[in-house]
Parts: structure tokens; sequence; C-alpha cells
């Protein structure tokens, strides 16, 4: 099962479930012990997935984190866990203490509904006070999915992972930094735009007055944006949806004679020995009889011209390049056996 749908189905139970989750220790094992699990490592292996990993820090010996997931010896992953009704907050977190002492790179802290993961961009071996990663597991975005893919067992790599936490941290304080600008413009920011299209001075009237036409002109800025992709995609739906009429109109006008039926039964004579029968299909035209391989366009085996007074069979090489030949009645179809079985040979070698 892949990721995502594992994931969704995840998120289903919690949503179903958290009303009768009470305590710390019912939501690790409803919500986050599936969670580790289906990132592919085993929670019923203690040498893989330790629970209440013991840590001393100093003076104080015995601190324990909730798991530590274990690879080569040394922990890859240290994992906190909360009641799902609590926020989480790093102030206090044995993470925190912990992290600087020990080998991993990555700490985990949630309540089983909200994910933070944490490393050590800021300073080394020290963690940082802000997660690269957080979501909710019950709003998954495709992108985020594919940030939870490289904790999987499968793709776990150190080094792969930190240098893109590095980015996604910068791009989500970008982010931040863009909402906050939109929804209250600074002076630096309403400054930059000012300057450009404004050449008297920048009294504080004038600035009061910028802030609010920088905010409305991005504001108006997104809008046509979104109604651009919009208009696109009902474009580009209309135009497939009047090129489906189109095609539904001319089917209706394609009359399948029985001249042709008869000429796809040879077909069928002389290829059932090479093939099963199932995979020889017909799609009739107003151009031609098509006779297809796996009801494939991409497979053509031959093409009959049977309605335009002259007949002709088109046959096929292997760049898929048709040859129209001429024959006088379709009893012709079957000397060109060889040429009908070479064709279904191409295809199968494509394998």
């Amino acid at each position: 099962m892949e990721l995502n749908t594992q994931l969704k189905a995840l998120a289903d139970k919690i949503i179903l479930l958290k009303d009768k989750i009470q305590t710390e220790e019912s939501t690790k094992h409803a919500f986050v012990l599936p969670f580790i699990n289906l990132l592919g490592y085993d929670t019923f292996n203690p040498t893989e997935v330790v629970p209440e990993f013991t840590a001393d820090l100093g003076l104080k010996k015995g601190e324990k984190v909730d798991y530590a997931i274990i690879q080569d010896d040394e922990p890859i992953l240290i994992i906190e866990c909360k009641n799902w009704k609590e926020s989480l907050t790093i102030h206090g977190s044995q993470l925190f203490r912990y992290f600087h002492v020990s080998k991993t790179r990555f700490a985990l802290l949630t309540n089983g509904i909200t994910y933070q993961f944490f490393t050590d961009l800021d300073e080394k071996n020290k963690m940082d006070q802000k997660p690269f990663l957080e979501f909710d597991i019950t709003n998954l975005k495709d992108n985020v999915i594919n940030e939870i893919a490289k904790f999987h067992k499968s793709n776990f790599d150190v080094n792969n992972i930190v240098t893109n936490a590095s980015s996604l941290k910068y791009v989500k304080e970008i982010r931040k930094q863009i909402n906050d600008e939109l929804t209250n413009p600074s002076n630096e920011f309403v400054k930059l735009f000012a300057n450009k299209v404004y050449g008297g001075r920048l009294t504080e009237k004038v600035m009061e007055e910028f802030k609010d036409l920088v905010q409305k002109g991005f504001n108006q800025f997104i809008n046509e944006k979104i109604n651009d992709r919009l208009n696109a995609a009902l474009t580009k739906e209309a135009k497939q949806q009047q090129e489906e009429v189109v095609e539904t109109i001319e089917e209706s006008l394609v009359q399948t004679t029985e001249e042709e039926l008869e000429g796809y039964r040879i077909v069928i004579a002389i290829l059932r020995r090479k093939i099963a029968v199932d995979r020889i299909v017909h799609r009739d035209t107003q151009s031609y009889f098509g006779i297809l391989l796996d009801d494939n366009n991409r497979k053509p085996l031959c093409r009959l011209h049977l309605n335009s007074g002259k007949k002709y069979i088109g046959l096929f090489n292997e760049n898929k390049v048709e040859k129209k030949m001429q024959i006088e009645s379709l009893d012709e179809i079957y000397s060109f056996e060889k040429e009908l079985l070479d064709t279904v040979g191409n295809y199968e070698n494509e394998k």
C-alpha cells in the first residue's frame, strides 16, 4: 500500500477515535505507533524502535524520551509524545535536553495529530527552536507527504534530509513573511514599491496611503492569477468536452459493413494461432476499418479500406508506417499472412 494511502487511512482512524482517547499513553498506542509503523519501522522490534529510551545528561541520570528509532545501534530519530489534546512546545522538553548529547540529527515532537520535526540547522548538535517540517496528519498536502516519505526506512538518508530541511525551513519562514506583509505591510515593504511608482516625497501621509494601495495591488494581483488559472482550467475542460462531442458525432456517422466484419474475421483466422482472439480488436472510423492489438491505437495490426470503390489492406512495418496494398477480394488477405504475423512479432518484441 502506498504511503499516501496509509497516511489517509491513519488520518481517518484518528478523526474517528480521538474523542475516545483520553490519555497520553492511549495517544501513543492509537496514533503515534501506527505512524512509526507505516514509516517502515517494526514497532514490535525493541532493537529498532526503543520505547522509553534512556539518556544520561550530565548529573541528570535516567532521562527518557518516549521512543527512539535505532539504526546501526545509534538513534536516528528521537520522539516525544503528548496527549492529542495538548498543544506542542519544546520548552522543558526532553528532546531539547537530549539532542545535543546524542548522535541523532532528528527529533520529533507530536501529539499524534500535529507532527513537528526538528534538526540542528542553526547550531551544530543543538536542536533548533523551530521545526523544519510541521503538519497536521488529518490535513495533509501532497508536498508534505513527499517530505514524510524521506523518513521512511527504505528512503532514509541523513544528508539528503538535512540538506532539504534547510530549504524547507527558509521557504516556510519566507511564506510567513509574505503573509505578514500582505496582511499588514511594513514601512520597508511599502517603500520598496512606492519608490518605484511615486516621484514625490514619501511623507507620513503618503506612506499611509501607499500602505493601503500596496495591499490592494497585491490582493488584486493574486486574485487575477487565481482567476487566470481557473479560466485556463475551464477552457481546457470545455475543449476536452467539445472533442468528446465531436468524437461521439463522428462515431455515430460510422456504419460498419458486413464486408468489413468479414475481413476482420479473416485477420482473426490468420492470427489466432499466435495470439489470443480477445487481443484482436476492431475500431471503425469514417476513413478506414482499423484492427488493433490489445485495443491499443499505438499497436495497429492492419487497416481495411473497403468503401471507396477499390479495396486496399494497410499493412504496418516495424516503424508503424502504413503501406496500402490493393486487393481484388477479401480472400487475398490470406496472402499477407507473413506480414500480419511479423507485425504481431514486432509488438511482442517491444516488451
